[in-house]
């Protein structure tokens, strides 16, 4: 099986930054695609940022310019810095990897991590 743990999220006030790590651990022969998504009560999941194997990003248009994502692909972890944080970034932040695991041929499964909160305020 694979694991996500995250880290990093809590309360900020607006303009500040955090930073959220996300740690892949178990049968892994390699990771895809590793990226976040956030969500608020009564609204589809939606995707903040992603990072392919190779080093390639992917930015919802409401984070360009102030998120940055990255991954260590030795550690397969992927990080998310979030700078100039505004209120309407308040959610629940999911890790998400899109892994290939030992023994299963290319098969690709999707996992996601626990989630955790990022408040900000006005």
């Amino acid at each position: 099986q694979v694991q996500l743990v995250e880290s990093g999220g809590g309360l900020v006030q607006a303009g500040g930054s955090l930073r959220l790590s996300c740690a892949a651990s178990g049968d892994i022969f390699r990771i895809n695609v590793m990226g976040y998504y956030r969500q608020t009560p009564g609204k589809q999941r939606e995707l903040v940022a992603a990072v392919a194997s190779g080093g390639s990003t992917n930015y919802a248009d409401s984070v360009k310019g102030r998120f940055t994502i990255s991954r260590d692909n030795a550690k397969n972890t992927v990080y998310l810095e979030m700078n100039s944080l505004k209120p309407e970034d308040t959610a629940v932040y999911y890790c998400n990897a899109d892994v290939v695991r030992r023994g299963y041929g290319a098969t690709q499964f999707t996992y996601w991590g626990q989630g955790t909160q990022v408040t900000v305020s006005s």
